[in-house]
């Protein structure tokens, strides 16, 4: 059974219902199979792997200072939950290309071949944006933090909530760093055109500046250490954009001659 044909003559493969939740059961137990793997050695070395994450912290705390828990299980659960979400993101690539192999029939090839790109470059600008967010940011945001202290109070951060709040952090920068990826996709679907994202960059600018201010934490510093990359993510997404459209626009008319001539043949 095929689905209707594009102007290329290319078919689509359908299947069943069944067929189809079949293979969605399949596609997701590979990606949690991946991800139990993985998990593993993650969670053998779950205490080390926590040390690493706080070092930005415990690197700007005041001497003498430590992290501290206030809760009889966090020791153990809170380095546990630590090495499942690094595992989920160690495992990502698998996880997104299960969820590529299970939608891919469905594309055509000139659908493929545009996806495979994106795929790839989420990935690298996720992965990248959590790198900026540990390496730059933390250390940035954390010195200023604890040189805000008032005199007489001494900082002392609880395990659990250090682990939620740079989490949030890791997924907020990991997200924005997807922005060329989202450019790109609205541009190449129709839904805005590149001279439109151009003509307000003000809005867009304004916009990134508030969203920074609600992902990050209060403090100017990392606002902006979250504002810039996502701006200058903006400016190289719209170049990439530039190049689609102008792709997209040469396809379609390419197709239209195709189709006048055939019908001026008939």
């Amino acid at each position: 059974m095929a689905s209707d044909t594009p102007e290329g003559g290319e078919q689509l493969a359908e299947g069943t219902l069944i067929s189809h939740l079949l293979e969605l059961r399949t596609r997701l137990m590979r990606a949690a199979m991946a991800v139990a793997i993985v998990a593993l050695p993650c969670l053998f070395f779950a205490n080390e792997l926590f040390s690493l994450v706080a070092q930005p912290l415990i690197a700007a705390l005041p001497k003498g200072a430590s992290m501290i828990s206030t809760s009889v299980v966090a020791p153990f659960m809170t380095p546990f939950k630590l090495a499942l979400y690094v595992a989920l993101i160690i495992a990502m690539p698998v996880v997104l290309y299960q969820i590529w192999a299970f939608v891919a029939p469905g594309l055509y090839r000139h659908e493929r071949r545009f996806a495979v790109p994106l795929l790839v470059s989420s990935i690298v600008l996720f992965y990248a944006g959590i790198a900026f967010a540990y390496y730059v940011v933390f250390p940035l945001a954390f010195s200023f933090l604890a040189s805000t202290t008032p005199a007489g109070v001494q900082m002392m951060t609880d395990m659990t909530q250090y682990l939620d709040f740079v989490l949030v952090l890791f997924l907020a920068f990991g997200v924005a760093f997807e922005m060329p990826v989202a450019i790109v996709l609205m541009v190449a679907t129709g839904l805005v055109e590149p001279e439109t994202l151009s003509r307000n960059r003000g809005y867009v600018i304004l916009g990134i500046f508030v969203a920074a201010a609600f992902l990050t934490p209060p403090d100017p510093v990392s606002q902006t250490a979250m504002a810039l990359p996502m701006y200058i993510l903006y400016e190289g997404g719209l170049a990439m954009a530039k190049l689609v459209a102008k792709s997209r626009r040469e396809r379609l008319a390419a197709e239209d001659a195709k189709q006048e001539q055939e019908e001026a043949e008939a």
